[in-house]
C-alpha cells in the first residue's frame, strides 16, 4: 500500500512534466519553464528530507556523538520546512495564466495540464508530511504503526500543513521565496505592510485556512488507509 502511494506520487509527478512538454512539441508553441522549475521545486523538500535523514544515520553509524546525528537531522528539517509550501505551490498553477491568445493549444488539453500539476503538488505534499509524520511517530512512540495514530502526530500534521498555506500565501501573494529568510528584517517589513497597511489580514488568514483544511482533507483520503493497514499488518 505505501508503495502504490510513492509510485502514483512520483507517476503523477512525471505526468505533469510530460504533459508540460508535451505542450511545446505538440502544438509548436513556447515552452513554459516556470511550470518545469516549479516542478523542481515541488520535488526538492522530499530530497532533501531524504538525504539529509539518511546522511544523519550515516554520522551515526560512523561512530559520532548523539549530538552531531541530531545536528544534521535537525538541520535538515529545518530546511525541509522552510522548502515545503514549494510543493502545495503547485495548486496555485490552475489560474490558466500561460495560456496566450492565439497559441493554438486547446482547452482541454491545458485543462488537464494544470490539474495534473495541482495534483503533483498535493499528492508531494502528503507524501513529504506523511514522511515526516513517519518519522516523528517512530522517534516519539516507537516502531509501531499504531504510533502514526496519536494525536500530538495529527497535531503535528495540522501545523505542518497550516504552514504549507501560509508559505503558498507568501509565495503567491507577496513573491517571497523560501530563502528570503536569510533576510528576515525585509520579510517582516513586507508582510506588515501587506497584512497592516494594505490590510489583507482577512485574506490571508481565509486562505490558510482555506488550503489547510483542503490538504487535511487529502491527508486523510490518501495517507489514511496506508496507516489503516500498516496497523492492520500489527494486529
Amino acid at each position: 500500500m505505501l508503495d502504490s502511494l510513492i509510485l502514483g506520487v512520483l507517476g503523477m509527478v512525471a505526468f505533469a512534466v510530460v504533459l508540460v512538454l508535451a505542450r511545446s512539441w505538440a502544438f509548436r508553441t513556447r515552452l513554459y519553464r516556470p511550470m518545469l522549475l516549479n516542478v523542481a521545486l515541488c520535488v526538492a523538500p522530499l530530497l532533501v528530507l531524504l538525504v539529509g535523514w539518511g546522511a544523519a544515520v550515516v554520522v551515526r553509524v560512523a561512530g559520532a556523538p548523539d549530538w552531531a546525528m541530531w545536528a544534521v537531522a535537525g538541520v535538515t528539517t529545518l530546511v525541509w520546512v522552510l522548502l515545503l509550501p514549494n510543493a502545495g505551490y503547485l495548486v496555485t498553477e490552475l489560474n490558466l495564466s500561460h495560456r496566450r491568445e492565439g497559441d493554438g493549444v486547446p482547452m482541454w488539453f491545458d485543462i488537464a495540464l494544470v490539474i495534473s500539476l495541482a495534483m503533483a503538488g498535493v499528492l508531494t505534499t502528503v507524501l513529504n508530511v506523511f514522511t515526516l509524520h513517519t518519522g516523528y511517530a517512530i522517534l516519539r512512540h516507537g516502531d509501531h504503526a499504531a504510533g502514526l495514530q496519536t494525536t500530538d502526530g495529527r497535531v503535528l500534521v495540522g501545523v505542518l500543513l497550516l504552514l504549507v498555506s501560509l508559505g503558498m500565501y507568501l509565495g503567491r501573494y507577496l513573491r517571497l521565496n523560501s530563502w528570503d529568510v536569510t533576510h528576515p528584517r525585509a520579510l517582516v517589513g513586507k508582510l506588515h505592510a501587506h497584512v497592516v497597511t494594505e490590510r489583507h489580514a482577512g485574506a490571508l488568514v481565509g486562505f490558510c485556512l482555506t488550503h489547510t483544511v483542503f490538504f487535511a482533507l487529502m491527508y486523510v483520503v490518501v495517507v489514511g488507509p496506508v496507516i489503516s493497514g500498516l496497523v492492520a499488518l500489527e494486529r
